[in-house]
């Protein structure tokens, strides 16, 4: 089973945390969110926010495609890198991955906009 090496981040994940059991073909917020890291997802994961973002710093090539739809929503993120993608979308194959969640992202609901 390949595993997620999330990267320490100051208010989720504040040690950083690996992830050993994610099953192939879970989305990588799904295994996030099932193993207590808190990743926002304010579209419940239906690809219409950019709040679920992640930088894949490790493993990039080994997850699916991003399609229009992910690539124009993440064309709005906050931090946006070459190897962004939004966690909802993002599907685990067999490689291990490290993943940095953004420090920052764009949910005005939370932040009362």
């Amino acid at each position: 089973m390949p595993q997620i090496i999330v990267l320490p981040h100051p208010e989720l994940c504040p040690e950083g945390a690996v992830i050993d059991d994610v099953q192939p073909g879970e989305s990588i917020c799904q295994a996030l969110l099932d193993h207590d890291i808190e990743i926002e997802h304010a579209c419940e994961m239906s690809c219409a926010c950019t709040t679920c973002h992640v930088i894949v710093r490790e493993g990039l090539e080994s997850l699916n495609e991003a399609d229009e739809l992910e690539e124009d929503m993440l064309d709005k993120a906050w931090g946006l890198e070459p190897n962004s993608r939004l966690s909802c979308q993002a599907i685990v194959a067999a490689e291990d991955l490290v993943v940095e969640l953004p420090r920052y992202t764009i949910n005005l609901a939370r932040e009362n906009h």
